[in-house]
């Protein structure tokens, strides 16, 4: 799964990936939102998102 991902990704396609596993995600995604009892709480690169307060205390 992972690599058909990253290749649709390298041909220019936006992917939509809805996971829990942040290991995988941080593999394939560019860019992530994360999301708290359906409500928007992070966006940005994985770095970004895991120091975000809000997605820490979640």
């Amino acid at each position: 799964m992972q690599t058909l991902i990253q290749a649709i990704g390298r041909a220019g396609v936006a992917v939509l990936v809805i996971e829990h596993d942040v290991g995988f995600v941080s593999e394939v995604a560019s860019r992530i939102m994360a999301l708290n009892r359906g409500r928007v709480i992070a966006v940005g690169i994985l770095r970004e998102v895991l120091r975000h307060p809000d997605f820490v205390e979640a």
